[in-house]
């Protein structure tokens, strides 16, 4: 730290001028925190520079000092700068972890702060386990990662946790979280649209939701890798696998260690698509939860039996047809058992129009909580008019100055309570029967839809800033296609059991045919899927 203005020798003694002024972080949080950093075995600091004469500048002290009064193992340390700078890398034992954050991690990415912390220290409960650390520091080269984010937005946090961990593990990469409404000249240089926006060195990554093993995967593909892709797997034998950590993939989990049985768990994050879902008031016995709340549930629930898991894993080839089922993941290892259900859920549908993919992440979203705020006093479209399509429009009629509803089919397919308030209000338009042929824009974003009206063929030009698309889920089938025949809807087709066309292999939850994609269904499913197996087994047939 030499040559450094040690402005504050320890944060605490500041906390009371801060704390009165600003009041950042609230006691029981604050409380809170004192108890997930009871344990820290290193010595963490916060060294920040600042820009004294930044609006924020007070609040970003407050907050890192509030953080850091939390405990003995933390300290902070302040430089002033002329430059237009707010943030903060993370040093351990006095040592970079490459873990930098600029502006202030409160909302949605408080939790990836903390977690920056526990993970450093080894205490983290879902840390990768050797297989993926091996490949993240087997990943080529310098890499320099930004991730431009909004503090609103509930994709994020997995993102920004997901890359600080590859920054631990691999001393060549470093990662930086960057509040992009504090730093609106960046976002609009770069035209960002949407968050997360994943940088690396300085050029576009990835945009929109992630887990580890798919930012991994495009890390490696990008970067290269000096793992010895030709190596001889490392085979798994069980007597269960379960693919997939949705509902559907926990409950058979669960059914199937219930019954004494020995079973694997691959999936490329718990909670599936749930995890992406912000409120949940159907599910029976829990008036309301979130996605993330729900998650973690079904994690909690999974470390109540000796169920091997395996997160953040891609599938990459299978082989269901012998006896001895085999299950290719990403990485170099090989899951073997005569019983495998497949419960990978399913995925946002795009409209699989011209120009869509080309402009995701600018202009073109899913995700209305995360992107929404991008389109301030803007014009924009939802295309879906289910419930969460409707919903979205409500949301974003908050926020946008117009909001066009685009439904397919004649009739809106939303509930008649969510429709009642949408047409109430006064800068929300619905059309029904009207087609979207076309994503049109400049080059840098979307300007404008082409929609067709289904009744009478005429096709007109809507000009907006951007579109949302709800029209609702596709099933993750794309691994099991050359071994099982797929609906015309690409799902798994199975029996009232679960049971699929091949004797040992059974489908539960979304990625199946099975009517209505509910949370409470896919649990249920799940629960099946893993009793015909068992009885199946007990009778010999597999």
């Amino acid at each position: 730290m030499a040559g450094r203005q040690k402005e504050l020798p320890a944060c605490r003694l500041q906390i009371e001028f801060t704390k009165k002024k600003y009041n950042m972080l609230e006691r029981d949080i604050l409380e809170r925190v004192k108890g997930i950093f009871a344990d820290l075995s290193a010595t963490f600091i916060f060294d920040a520079t600042y820009n004294r004469g930044n609006e924020h500048a007070d609040e970003f002290v407050s907050f890192l000092s509030d953080v850091a009064s939390c405990s003995p193992k933390l300290s902070c340390y302040f430089t002033k700068s002329d430059e237009q700078m707010l943030g903060f890398r993370l040093l351990k034992d006095g040592n970079d972890t490459g873990i930098r954050f600029r502006g202030i991690p409160n909302g949605h990415e408080f939790t990836s702060l903390l977690l920056a912390v526990i993970n450093a220290d080894g205490k983290g409960k879902n840390l990768p386990d050797e297989a993926i650390r091996r490949r993240i520091s087997a990943v080529k080269g310098n890499v320099d990662i930004k991730t431009y984010v909004s503090l609103t937005c509930t994709n994020c946090p997995d993102v920004v946790q997901a890359l600080n961990i590859m920054a631990l593990y691999n001393p060549n990469i470093k990662h930086e979280m960057i509040d992009g409404a504090l730093f609106q000249d960046e976002i609009n240089k770069l035209n960002i649209q949407g968050v997360p926006a994943v940088f690396v060195n300085d050029e576009p990554f990835h945009t929109g939701k992630g887990d580890l093993g798919e930012l991994l995967s495009k890390l490696e593909e990008r970067q290269g890798t000096t793992a010895d892709e030709h190596a001889k797997p490392v085979e798994r034998i069980y007597d269960v696998v379960v693919l997939g950590g949705g509902p559907a993939g926990v409950a058979a989990a669960i059914y199937s260690a219930r019954k004494g049985l020995r079973v694997a768990m691959v999936a490329e994050r718990i909670g599936g698509q749930v995890k992406d879902t912000v409120g949940i008031e159907n599910l029976i016995s829990v008036p309301q939860t979130t996605g993330t709340k729900l998650a973690d549930d079904l994690r909690t629930h999974i470390d109540n039996y000796p169920i091997e898991l395996f997160e953040n894993r891609r599938i990459t080839g299978v082989s269901l047809k012998e006896k001895m089922k085999r299950i290719s993941v990403k990485g170099g290892e090989e899951f073997m058992a005569p019983a495998v259900i497949i419960a990978t859920g399913a995925g946002w549908r795009r409209l699989n129009v011209d120009e869509e993919a080309r402009y995701v992440g600018h202009g073109v979203h899913f995700c209305p909580h995360c992107d929404g705020p991008f389109y301030k006093n803007k014009r924009v479209a939802v295309v879906g008019g289910g419930n969460s399509g409707i919903e979205a429009a409500i949301d974003l009629a908050g926020i946008c100055n117009h909001v066009t509803v685009l439904e397919f089919a004649d009739e809106l397919r939303a509930d008649n309570v969510l429709q009642e308030k949408a047409r109430s209000m006064k800068n929300v338009e619905i059309f029904t029967s009207q087609q979207t042929t076309r994503v049109i824009g400049d080059g840098t974003k979307v300007i404008a839809l082409q929609v067709k009206d289904r009744k009478t063929d005429k096709e007109r030009k809507i000009e907006l800033d951007g579109v949302f698309v709800q029209i609702g889920l596709v099933a993750n089938t794309e691994p099991f296609s050359n071994e099982l025949q797929l609906t015309e809807r690409k799902e798994i087709p199975v029996d009232e059991y679960c049971r699929t066309a091949i004797k040992g292999v059974y489908a539960a939850g979304d990625v199946s045919d099975v009517p209505y994609k509910q949370i409470v269904i896919a649990m249920g499913e799940g629960a099946k899927a893993a009793l015909s197996a068992f009885e199946d087994r007990m009778r010999g047939v597999i």
